[in-house]
């Protein structure tokens, strides 16, 4: 299926791993010009050249730096020549105890998990809908479908965000102008923060960190781990034009492990 955005100019943030190459990848087949962001210039350039390769005729720009800091925020809505999918994305805060949280730890969570995003979102809106087209994707955790008790501080950032996004994306001047927002939460994917989490895990019980995945593994009714690519192809078709209808929704991208009707 073609899914009519060749040539269009997105933002992937956290593109260096995991699901933020995920989905920069999946746009790039479909001919998508990129602005990837991470920390790392050296990993920006060598995942700008694997995205080159997939397809020659596109543009790949790279802004390295937080994507939390204002200025790195300017540098990367300045680096298209025009904004016609956002895809927010951006690691989470570290698991923990409630108890042992200060506010610097609560404001940290919420300026990289909910308040950058909103600016990004904020910042692009408007040109999306003078021009009649827009997609914006955050990615954020099936942690707002169901909690996790040691991942408060995501839960709390990311349900934030969730509630502004299903305000927002429902304002008549974006989604009757082609401009969509909408949520992607992942479960259990097979990233390099997956199996740092297992390594903590089984250091911490003693356990072979290889038995702690295949435990975990076979828990989810899909009996595996997702995948990156699968996640950035669910990603490429919000951004699609066929998505055009579909806006303000929280797609969940677990194997089923999540147990709820609704």
């Amino acid at each position: 299926m073609d899914f009519g955005i060749h040539g269009r100019w997105a933002i992937v943030c956290a593109a260096s791993q995991g699901l933020g190459k995920g989905c920069a990848i999946a746009l790039a087949r479909e001919g998508v010009n990129l602005v990837i962001n991470s920390r790392r210039q050296e990993t920006l350039d060598t995942v700008a050249q694997e995205l080159r390769a997939l397809d020659p005729a596109i543009e790949v720009r790279t802004v390295a730096g937080d994507i939390g800091d204002p200025a790195v925020r300017d540098a990367v809505l300045g680096a298209p020549p025009r904004i016609d999918i956002l895809v927010n994305n951006n690691g989470g805060p570290p698991p923990g105890d409630f108890r042992d949280w200060s506010r610097d730890d609560w404001i940290a969570a919420l300026d990289a998990n909910m308040l950058a995003p909103i600016a990004l979102i904020q910042a692009c809106v408007d040109g999306m809908a003078e021009r009649g087209f827009g997609r914006i994707v955050n990615i954020t955790s099936s942690a707002v479908k169901a909690p996790i008790d040691v991942l408060g501080l995501s839960n709390g950032a990311r349900s934030g965000l969730t509630g502004f996004v299903a305000g927002t994306a429902r304002q008549s001047r974006l989604a009757s102008r082609n401009v969509t927002i909408n949520n992607l939460l992942p479960g259990s994917f097979d990233t390099q923060r997956l199996r740092a989490n297992i390594e903590r895990a089984a250091s911490q019980a003693g356990r072979d960190a290889g038995d702690i995945a295949r435990d975990r593994a076979e828990a989810i009714p899909a009996g595996r781990f997702g995948t990156p690519e699968e996640f950035g192809e669910v990603c490429a078709f919000l951004c699609s034009q066929q998505a055009g209808y579909m806006t303000g929704q929280n797609i969940l991208l677990d194997g089923g492990a999540y147990p709820g009707t609704f």
